[in-house]
């Protein structure tokens, strides 16, 4: 032990008296760090994103110059030719080397944490120790790389160019410089081939996601692995004298210290694992960036503020100002000037069949269920719809698109979801695969539908679908009219599905078809009404009871609308310019063509078999808003011409035209909903502390409803969303 020691002491001092050692370890680190952050600075997640940058680029500088060109320095100036005549083997030079650059480089550490902290305020990770230690494991990597360098070469001139062959790449690929998902995809497939790019992804989760070293055990193995052999290879081919020359295939032996990331590489450019993390990592600088929207009318979700400023900051509502507000730089925030807009919380549909697109594709060959899916959530985003909830999908694909946008690998809409229908066996939900082959019929009995036969069966199934993550249970609970009926759920099992809902704590939600089966729903005390009645008048006592009962009401007067245009041969739904946007304009133009074609038609007449009145839906919602019930928004969304995302805005038209005030609709899709959702402390409002999901409209929709379709700009906890760029994610 008395030789290592001896050699970091000998080494430290060697150091210190060395100024272009100083200026490489402190100054020119902070000459970056102040460049960069004076830049990007005022904002708190580019901060981070600079200190990451700064330190992958202190790592490779100290470990490949440092210890790679310095090594070979010493053995061209005879220096380790006088180690050689005393009792000391290669070991503790090398231990010594890669003790002394951490040692030297740490203060640096601290010191760019200490000014990224105080000066530009910075939060520090929860898991600081992580990092430190996760620096501390890159830095005795990159210098067990430098030393293998400096052991297969035979001159400075040589260790020089070898040194930046690996440098450059990983300087410039591994996403500390550049943002990695910015670059040509062959060029990230690359990237995960470099030290260096998990060195800065392990950073970049402790950091911005708040991630311990247990999160990032593959890349810290691999970085531990390369630390060991490079060690063990660089004392095998060790050389005291510069005479002692070294054969060319000896730099095969690099390969072998970096094994471990080729066969992490070859392994991340298979799952993409690690391109999925860095799009998470830069939708999160994004969302942690400062905003103050100034000089809006400001609605909240229950009340109105004339004039009044909001600050996001950190994916949150950091500030409400009303009147006047600080300046934007004096809150380290970048300004948008909304005189004339009005502010709103993003706005939620509840009810809605991601599944199904509301449009006539091209052909049957262009429906992807998940492209669907993730168009659908795209399309709601873009129009300023920040939550929705599937009320009717396959359970599979939509869990796995929870997943996909949850975790920020792509833009769209929160989504909640039911799961599948519980229904009965010919009951409405069935029909939809009546006549699809058998596979497709097991499928939807799997995926889409639950028939149980007993309340005992009924809730087993409420507690496996509580497993798989659902957040709502829903029923149907309706016979049909005219030429389209249905057999009804028993209300026995109804009654015992509730009752397990709320068991699990979970709400559950109806689909109902007539006054019957909205008082027989609100006796087995569920949580919300889906579509009340399009067919006759709910009594006023059923609509006294939701209020003492607290159900929300969901009359989804979209696809009611879209039933009566269908009719009668109208396809202006198809025609709001919102919709132009969303929908792609061949789509658009063969649904027309496919809906006046004659075959077409046909289905036509079998719907004008059901009866529906959106006249007698007005006045069951007008009446249910008047007695004091909570009314939510829901479209309906995927039934022919009622489209994701513009349909919420329709629905709130609606809704003012069967005479509900255009505030009370506007509840309806934010607080209201988000109530119903039970995220209303988070969601649905313009409060501190609230995720920053925020819809900017121009004029005034309190005024003139339709205003909620001119979007100004849509916030996404936080991040500023480019609606241009929705429907090109990758």
């Amino acid at each position: 032990m008395k030789p290592y020691l001896a050699l970091t002491r000998i080494n430290l001092r060697l150091a210190m008296r060395e100024k272009a050692v100083l200026f490489f370890n402190y100054v020119f680190p902070l000459i970056f760090f102040f460049g960069f952050a004076s830049a990007f600075g005022r904002q708190s997640g580019m901060i981070t994103q600079v200190v990451s940058m700064v330190l992958v680029i202190g790592l490779l500088g100290s470990g490949l110059f440092g210890a790679g060109m310095r090594a070979v320095a010493e053995r061209e100036a005879n220096i380790l030719r006088r180690y050689k005549v005393a009792p000391i083997s290669p070991a503790p030079i090398l231990v010594a080397s890669m003790v002394t650059g951490w040692i030297l480089y740490m203060p640096s550490v601290l010191l760019i944490f200490g000014i990224a902290h105080f000066r530009y305020y910075m939060e520090l990770p929860h898991h600081l120790l992580s990092l430190f230690a996760l620096v501390t494991v890159g830095s005795f990597a990159m210098r067990a790389i430098g030393l293998i360098v400096a052991s297969v070469v035979n001159s400075v001139a040589e260790s020089n160019i070898l040194i930046q062959v690996l440098y450059m790449p990983m300087l410039f690929l591994s996403g500390a410089t550049f943002p990695l998902t910015a670059m040509p995809n062959i060029a990230q497939i690359i990237a995960q081939y470099l030290p260096a790019s998990h060195l800065f992804s392990g950073m970049q989760g402790i950091m911005l996601r708040n991630e311990s070293l247990s999160g990032n055990l593959v890349p810290t193995a691999a970085l531990l692995i390369s630390t060991i052999v490079g060690t063990f290879v660089s004392m095998k081919l060790f050389r005291w004298e510069k005479e002692e020359k070294i054969a060319r295939s000896a730099k095969a032996w690099i390969l072998v210290v970096l094994a471990p990331f080729l066969v992490l590489g070859t392994w991340q450019a298979h799952t993409k694992e690690n391109l999925a993390k860095n799009k998470v990592y830069e939708r999160q600088l994004r969302r942690n960036h400062s905003w103050l929207i100034r000089n809006a009318r400001i609605f909240t979700g229950d009340r109105v503020i004339e004039s009044g400023s909001v600050l996001l900051k950190d994916s949150r509502i950091a500030e409400i100002y009303e009147g006047s507000a600080p300046d934007a730089k004096a809150l380290n925030a970048d300004s948008i000037e909304a005189s004339g807009k009005t502010l709103l919380p993003g706005l939620i549909d509840v009810h809605v069949h991601l599944g199904a697109p509301g449009v006539i594709p091209e052909s049957d060959k262009d429906y992807d269920p998940k492209k669907n899916l993730d168009r659908a959530l795209e399309a709601y985003l873009y129009s300023g719809v920040t939550a929705v909830r599937s009320t009717g999908d396959f359970l599979d694909e939509i869990l796995k698109a929870r997943e996909r946008f949850s975790e920020g690998q792509k833009l769209g809409a929160e989504l909640f979801l039911c799961g599948p229908l519980f229904t009965a066996e010919g009951g409405h939900g069935t029909e939809y695969f009546a006549n699809a082959p058998a596979f497709v019929k097991q499928m939807s009995s799997e995926q889409f539908v639950r028939l149980p036969k007993t309340p005992d069966e009924a809730k087993r199934q409420v507690d496996a679908l509580k497993a798989r993550g659902v957040d709502a249970i829903k029923a149907v609970l309706e016979a049909g009219a005219g030429g389209v009926l249905f057999n009804r759920l028993d209300l026995e099992l109804l009654n015992a599905i509730a009752q397990q809902a709320h068991a699990d704590g979970l709400p559950i939600t109806v689909h109902t078809g007539e006054a019957r089966d909205v008082k027989d729903a609100v006796a087995a005390r569920v949580n919300g009404i889906e579509h009340g009645s399009a067919r006759d008048r709910i009594p006023d006592e059923t609509f006294a009871l939701m209020v003492k009962q607290g159900i929300a009401y969901d009359p989804t007067l979209s696809v009611m609308e879209a039933f009566q245009d269908l009719k009668e041969g109208k396809m202006d739904l198809l025609d709001r310019s919102l919709v132009a946007q969303v929908v792609p304009p061949k789509v658009l133009q063969n649904t027309k063509q496919k809906l006046a074609s004659s075959e077409r038609q046909k289905g036509v007449a079998k719907l004008k078999e059901y009866p529906v009145d959106l006249t007698i839906a007005e006045d069951n919602l007008l009446r249910a808003y008047r007695a004091g019930v909570l009314v939510v928004v829901g479209s309906d969304s995927g039934n022919m011409m009622v489209v994701h995302g513009p349909a919420v805005h329709r629905e709130m038209q609606l809704w003012v035209k069967a005479g509900v005030p255009a505030q009370a609709a506007l509840a309806g899709a934010t607080a209201n909903a988000a109530k119903a959702l039970r995220v209303d402390n988070r969601l649905g409002y313009i409060r501190k502390g609230y995720d920053a999901t925020l819809l900017l409209v121009d004029g005034n929709p309190l005024q003139d409803i339709s205003a909620t379709e001119h979007i100004s700009g849509v916030f996404f906890k936080g991040e500023s969303v480019s609606r241009s760029g929705l429907f090109d994610q990758q």
